[in-house]
């Protein structure tokens, strides 16, 4: 049994077994958590006037790690923008691994297993490699989870990756659910319906459907 939902713009009913997540501002909030860890990283590495908040990260997350550094260190030379995001994805990665706070999005867990019961999950992000593995392990989702991949891993974007994880997994029948306009774009590229989490980050136009909570899902 599968569910269905209709594009408004087209008038078809696509029939969903398949559903690629984003992750920041779709499943999860780090902002806060994150934004420390990289100041941490910037006043050590220094080359850069940069100060970084949870409220610049929410309008920098979705995209690829090349973009963003050239994004909040645009006065830093190529060489100092590496050494910036290699301690950046560093002391990150060690700042959510400390952290006990409950960084999930309302309902998650709980939607992500009612759904592996009836769909295929995966997840597809701009993020840097291990970072899907460590939100997974947080949340506590691993179980549910059938494949991932990420621009860490293969230097490409969103829209290739999905892609490639499409065409790796033999998938049909697919959505990706995210919340930037750069999600949506990705989804043009890979030629897949969007559905668009309005809770998230970023603000998207021309989307086929739209949530307000991921529970909203189970609905569709």
């Amino acid at each position: 049994m599968y569910y269905t939902f209709r594009i408004r713009s087209r008038k078809k009913v696509f029939i969903i077994r398949n559903i690629i997540f984003d992750v920041d501002g779709t499943l999860w909030d780090t902002t806060e958590v994150v934004a420390q860890a990289w100041n941490k990283a910037i006043s050590e590495v220094g080359g850069t006037a940069a100060v970084v908040s949870a409220a610049v990260l929410k309008k920098e997350f979705g995209k690829t790690m090349k973009v963003i550094a050239d994004s909040l260190f645009y006065d830093a030379d190529e060489r100092t923008k590496e050494l910036l995001m290699e301690k950046c994805c560093i002391y990150e990665h060690e700042a959510l691994e400390e952290n006990t706070d409950n960084l999930l999005f309302h309902d998650v867990v709980e939607t992500i297993k009612k759904l592996s019961e009836k769909y295929r999950l995966f997840i597809v992000s701009n993020c840097q490699a291990g970072y899907i593995e460590l939100f997974m392990k947080k949340a506590g989702i691993e179980l549910y989870i059938k494949d991932w991949e990420c621009f860490g891993n293969t230097g490409k974007g969103k829209g290739e990756n999905i892609m490639l994880l499409v065409k790796r997994n033999n998938l049909t029948d697919v959505v990706y659910v995210g919340d930037t306009q750069g999600d949506y774009e990705a989804t043009q590229m890979a030629q897949i319906p969007f559905i668009f989490a309005k809770y998230g980050f970023g603000h998207v136009e021309n989307y086929e459907r739209a949530i307000s909570r991921i529970k909203e899902l189970l609905n569709l």
